[in-house]
């Protein structure tokens, strides 16, 4: 053995890691390097890995990278509200017919959720958009 067991854990599922770099990302005060990152996951992970994990999100469009010294620093594009609402979009995006979709979407959501998507898209309820 070559004494650098980091990487040797237990395989996470897919996405797991990504998931976890991005909540350590959104946590963070700014933009943080490859070298902070996996210092903050307290050597679970090592440099390369963490390098390709951003590199790939960044990939995705998932992170803004900027030159910090000889490194890039990486950032969130949105917050958590807005990681979700791009799912949604894209889950939408992927399928043929979107009136079905949205129409299945909007049975299924809890009156209290129906009435906020009402007054979000302002609508009364009563047949009377504001």
């Amino acid at each position: 053995m070559d004494g650098n067991t980091r990487d040797q854990a237990p395989r996470r599922p897919n996405g797991a890691r990504e998931t976890q770099i991005l909540d350590l990302l959104q946590r963070a005060d700014g933009a943080l390097t490859p070298g902070e990152v996996a210092e903050r996951l307290d050597g679970e992970l090592t440099y390369s890995t963490v390098v390709t994990i951003l590199t790939r999100m960044h990939a995705k469009q998932v992170l803004h990278r900027s030159p910090r010294g000889r490194a890039y620093a990486y950032a969130p594009v949105t917050d958590e509200a807005g990681f979700a609402a791009r799912r949604m979009r894209s889950v939408l995006d992927d399928r043929p017919d979107r009136e079905a979709v949205l129409a299945r979407f909007a049975d299924e959501l809890s009156d209290t959720d129906a009435d906020l998507l009402r007054q979000m898209l302002g609508d009364t309820g009563d047949g009377d958009p504001r």
